[in-house]
């Protein structure tokens, strides 16, 4: 594989819903494309774990710094399918909701409802 000077840029938002739900959404746009032209695994990767920390987060504002923000720890996602176009969307609820450690389970869905992946993540506060 040739050198090659890579310039991507990811938009999306990510809400807490209240009653324990985190989601978001995120535009497939040329930024997270790899050479095939379907979204970058790691783009999947990043909306998921922005959606799972503002779930654990709850209604607390984020600031530099700041103490408890919920480090993750530990990462496992499962890529089932991937999308060329449209709106993504992220679903993100507890798995287990901890003073200590939480997990949560987060889903990214492409516009036809399909699960593209399939992420597992655990958080400590800091």
């Amino acid at each position: 594989m040739p050198d090659a000077n890579v310039d991507g840029r990811i938009i999306f938002t990510a809400r807490y819903d209240g009653n324990d739900r985190a989601s978001g959404e995120m535009p497939v746009q040329p930024g997270i494309l790899n050479p095939f032209g379907t979204v970058h695994a790691g783009a999947l990767i990043w909306f998921a774990d922005v959606v799972a920390t503002r779930l654990c987060l709850g209604e607390a504002k984020v600031s530099a710094g700041m103490e408890g923000f919920p480090l993750a720890i530990n990462l496992t996602a499962n890529l089932l399918t991937n999308a060329k176009e449209g709106e993504l969307t992220a679903e993100a609820e507890f798995v287990k909701k901890g003073r200590r450690l939480s997990i949560v389970r987060t889903r990214v869905m492409r516009p036809d409802g399909r699960v593209m992946i399939d992420v597992t993540t655990s958080h400590i506060p800091s």
